[in-house]
């Protein structure tokens, strides 16, 4: 394909471009990598009381999270955080970014925007993680004043936003003028 992404047999995209199959992460890699999500989304969703109090009305709800090859299911807890669902757990909510192209999605991302995303499921646990996805962010410049201090973080930040700003300028293709008022359209 011309996309370089190849199908497997199920007709799904697979991640390797390569005319020859990848060996798949290791069981214990897959597994840390999901406990470190699981503890970011925590961290993040803690800081927002009303988060925790909206997730807490779900207690016991399972989400499948996808996108591509990877999967997470999580589980919500009574206190209104997320755990990782026992793999026999069958999912309240499925939420599948349909992008299949990382650049595309990243495209999507460094613009601010929401990937499109297939849902199925419980209507009012879709709205509760729509929630979620609209008011929650992650304030990584105070997480790095409590490790080094506030001034050091200040810059780090400004650094990282200036390097954010120049790779959107390189990924994202820049929006195209608009027309001025009365005058002719572009064809």
């Amino acid at each position: 394909p011309r996309s370089g992404l190849r199908r497997g047999r199920d007709n799904r995209p697979t991640m390797n471009p390569l005319p020859f199959p990848l060996p798949p992460p290791p069981a214990w890699l897959v597994d840390d990598i999901q406990n470190r999500v699981v503890l970011l989304l925590n961290h993040v969703v803690a800081q927002e009381p009303e988060a925790m109090l909206r997730l807490a009305r779900q207690h016991g709800r399972v989400a499948l999270l996808r996108w591509r090859l990877f999967s997470l299911a999580l589980i919500v807890t009574p206190v209104g955080l997320f755990d990782r669902a026992s793999p026999m757990a069958s999912a309240d909510l499925t939420l599948e970014v349909t992008e299949a192209s990382p650049l595309n999605l990243a495209q999507v991302l460094l613009r601010g925007e929401k990937p499109a995303v297939r849902i199925e499921g419980d209507v009012m646990f879709a709205a509760e993680i729509n929630w979620l996805a609209d008011n929650l962010r992650w304030h990584i410049e105070d997480d790095l004043a409590r490790l080094i201090g506030d001034v050091p973080a200040r810059a780090v930040a400004e650094t990282a936003r200036r390097a954010a700003q120049a790779l959107r300028g390189f990924v994202v293709p820049p929006e195209p003028p608009a027309p001025a008022p009365g005058g002719p359209t572009p064809p």
